[in-house]
């Protein structure tokens, strides 16, 4: 196929290669393992036009209403069921925006094929293939390319985040450092779970919770075989839980091993019960919980444990292409928060700290025994 479009979103043009060539590379490695169906891999021609479109559509507004929407590229067969037009619709920015308050809803794709050179449109889906290619148009000028993974409770990929004229590229062989994070390494889909209770499945789902918000907060992850964390903490403790809340905890308790990720009930349940937890991280202070999930306390104080010393310096890294690790000060990340979660694990260094910034950065913050030091791990690409 010849490309005949040309766009004007040069963003999209910089990087349609770059992603088609990973999204052929992870289809090639599907084949390899044996796995069965698989979704069309785009060109890059149509990588490029796709995003093009729905940048331009996400600038347009319907009644008032930014558009918001995802575009998926398969054909009909591959759908499942899918809502069908009687009439193919022309893919363009237009014909997006007006399509987009009916199809907004989360798990709701709308398909685009291909006939010749020119993409249409089909209808919609619930259902797609593995590692379908799919396009999220988040809010005005933001895009999130993701490919819908075969296991694991998210069940999308991030592959790159287009943000106006800023480009970020996820690169996957971030997670492959020393001491990467259990979260960042899920998200990265280099280790992942089918059970829905999962803990690092949990853990993501409270991580895009906290996000969600968007109120900024700090949730602070320790070991539940000791209390060292409260010689980080001023006390007294201004809203401390007891007993702790077992909400979460006994839900990821509940048949962890026989509960499959299709049980809709269940995850239901468990979305309710981290919303519960997550809401907290609202309120001015650190929210607590342990590696069980249970919530200690909220609204607390961080400072400094007697015994410890001032932390000077974290390892801050961000999982794209290019992006390089750097010793930073860990006030440059973002402020007080940064620096006070930087500072927990300094000083309690078999926990994490969670921090979400109220402009939508996210950060983890653990202990490298490698690099004997904060290392602070920004995963905001990968939650989106």
């Amino acid at each position: 196929m010849e490309l005949t479009y040309e766009t004007t979103y040069q963003a999209a043009g910089k990087v349609a290669d770059t992603i088609a060539s990973i999204l052929l590379k992870h289809q090639a490695a599907a084949y390899e393992n044996g796995e069965q169906n698989l979704a069309a891999v785009p060109e890059a021609w149509v990588v490029e036009k796709m995003i093009d479109v729905a940048f331009w559509a996400s600038l347009r507004k319907e009644e008032g209403n930014a558009t918001k929407l995802s575009l998926a590229f398969l054909p009909p067969s591959q759908a499942g069921k899918p809502l069908l037009f009687a009439q193919p619709l022309q893919l363009n920015s237009k014909t997006l925006s007006k399509l987009a308050p009916g199809v907004e809803r989360a798990g709701v794709h709308v398909g685009v094929w291909y006939k010749g050179t020119e993409l249409y449109i089909w209808g919609t889906t619930i259902k797609l293939p593995d590692y379908c290619f799919v396009l999220d148009v988040s809010e005005p000028a933001l895009l999130v390319v993701k490919q819908r993974r075969i296991i694991g409770l998210g069940k999308f990929m991030n592959v790159a985040v287009l943000r106006g004229d800023q480009v970020k590229v996820v690169d996957e062989n971030s997670g492959l450092l020393p001491d990467s994070p259990a979260i960042l390494t899920s998200l990265l889909g280099l280790s992942y779970s089918a059970v829905w209770n999962d803990p690092v499945n949990v853990l993501i789902q409270i991580a895009v919770s906290m996000r969600a918000h968007g109120r900024g907060g700090i949730l602070l992850v320790t070991p539940s075989r000791h209390d060292k964390w409260k010689n980080s903490i001023v006390h007294p403790l201004q809203y401390p839980v007891i007993p702790a809340f077992s909400g979460v905890a006994d839900l990821v308790g509940n048949n962890c091993n026989k509960v499959s990720v299709s049980d809709i009930y269940w995850q239901n349940a468990l979305r309710r019960e981290v919303e519960n937890i997550t809401g907290l991280t609202a309120v001015d202070g650190a929210t607590v919980i342990n590696d069980r999930h249970q919530l200690l306390t909220f609204g607390a104080k961080i400072m400094r444990a007697h015994d410890a010393t001032p932390v000077e310096q974290v390892l801050f890294m961000e999982p794209v292409m290019d992006g390089s690790p750097r010793l930073l000060h860990p006030s440059s990340l973002g402020g007080t928060r940064h620096l006070s979660a930087a500072q927990f694990v300094h000083d309690q260094r078999d926990s994490l700290a969670l921090v979400a910034s109220q402009d939508g950065y996210f950060t983890v913050f653990s202990w490298s025994k490698e690099a004997n030091t904060v290392q602070a791990h920004r995963i905001d690409v990968l939650l989106l």
